[in-house]
Formats: C-alpha cells, sequence, structure tokens
C-alpha cells in the first residue's frame, strides 16, 4: 500500500483538483491522508463536501492541528500512516492517472534505490531534470517531495522541522547519508498548479547574475543552513 500524505495550509482553491487526481489513479491501494495545519480559508468545509460527494472506494484521513508548517504536518500524517511506501504529495499538484502506478513499478523493478524521482511541470514550465547523481545532489536540490519513497527508508527523525526552506533537499540528503539513492523516471508524472507562484519562480541565470535581489539572498542563506548542516 502507499501512504499519501499532504499537508495544507490555506489551499481550499487547489486541493480538490490534487484529489480528483488521487482517486483516478491507476493504482487504487491507497490510503490518503490529509492534514490540515491550521488553515484559516475554509478548508475544512471543502473537504468536508468533496468527501461526502466522492464515488471513490480510497481510504481518507483528515487530521487537524494548530499551525506548524509543512515538515511537521508530514511527520504528524506519517505517524498515522501504514503503507509500505510513501508519498508526500504538495495540496497544489495534479497526478497524470498513471503516476504513482509508474513510481511503484519502477521501485518494485529496482530493489536498490531507497526513492524513484520524475520530471514534472510547474505551470506550463517543464523540468526535465537528470539521473540521480549522488554529487550533483550534494550541491543543488534538484529532487522534491513528490517522489515515492519506501518506508523502511524514511529517516528516524522524519522531516527536519525547523527548516523554513530546501525541506525536501534535506530529506534526499539525510537519506543519502545512510546510502540511500533515487531512480529517475524520465517523463512528467505531475504538474504543480502555478496559481499566483509563478512570480515567485526565478529562471537560474537571476542567481548568478542578480545576487541583490532579496529572494536571491534568501535562496543563499536557506542553502547554507542545509549544506552547513550536512557538511557539504
Amino acid at each position: 500500500m502507499i501512504s499519501v500524505i499532504i499537508p495544507v495550509y490555506n489551499q481550499a482553491h487547489s486541493i480538490t483538483k490534487t484529489l480528483a487526481s488521487l482517486e483516478a489513479q491507476t493504482y487504487q491501494d491507497l490510503e490518503i491522508i490529509i492534514v490540515n495545519d491550521g488553515s484559516t480559508d475554509g478548508v475544512d468545509g471543502v473537504l468536508e463536501n468533496y468527501l461526502k460527494n466522492s464515488q471513490s472506494n480510497l481510504q481518507f484521513i483528515v487530521l487537524h492541528q494548530k499551525n506548524a508548517g509543512a515538515p511537521a504536518a508530514r511527520n504528524r500524517g506519517y505517524q498515522e500512516s501504514k503503507g509500505e511506501y510513501l508519498f508526500f504529495c504538495d495540496a497544489d499538484i495534479v497526478l497524470a492517472p498513471e503516476a504513482l502506478q509508474t513510481l511503484k513499478e519502477t521501485l518494485d523493478n529496482n530493489p536498490s534505490p531507497a526513492y524513484a524521482y520524475s520530471a514534472f511541470y510547474f505551470g506550463k514550465k517543464f523540468f526535465k531534470l537528470w539521473p540521480f547523481d549522488a554529487e550533483k545532489l550534494k550541491q543543488m536540490p534538484y529532487i522534491n517531495s513528490m517522489s515515492l519513497l519506501r518506508r523502511s527508508a524514511f529517516p528516524d527523525g522524519g522531516w527536519d522541522e525547523s527548516l523554513k526552506k530546501f525541506q525536501d533537499w534535506d530529506l534526499w540528503l539525510t537519506i543519502l547519508e545512510h546510502n540511500g539513492i533515487g531512480v529517475f523516471i524520465d517523463k512528467p508524472l505531475y504538474v504543480v498548479v502555478a496559481q499566483g507562484q509563478m512570480s515567485t519562480w526565478l529562471p537560474g541565470f537571476a542567481y548568478k547574475l542578480l545576487p541583490f535581489l532579496p529572494a536571491v539572498k534568501k535562496y543563499k542563506k536557506a542553502m547554507k543552513i542545509i549544506k552547513d548542516k550536512h557538511g557539504l
């Protein structure tokens, strides 16, 4: 079974698209754990209405907590989960129907890797990515949380709740320190629904040519925190 863990904070506008894409999965041995991280936008009512009208046979579990951040919400979901595989899914993701089946079959056919990850779209922008490279992972974050992870490889400490940025990079580096590697699927398996978020994305050249931008300064500061933590 795959445990799909979704932290939700003020994403009433996008969560139903995410849930609909999960209900449409070709692989259906799922438990879907939604952790409402103290939302104030009426997401409770949206979830209640959606699940009341759902025709799916999937198991849905909705948990509530005071706002503590996505890492804490993911850890809470993990504690309640039972699946052999973990999929930490953001609440603004639309999965291709074959996404979870493809990820699971890839791990089933490759017993050594700890997790499988894929290319994806952020809005209309295509992030192709590349095959797993441990040295590249030490240099930069290129694998996000929408990867299928073996439960046996999930770190004892879980997600680092002190981090404000690069939580996924930290997770994969921690797994790498325990000899866990990833396997890449060279096809896009999901879309990040970019509703007002694309403006926060900066092209790669900005980080080299525009170091004075506040967003670039915050990015580099957060990167230093991760590198210091992992001795990179």
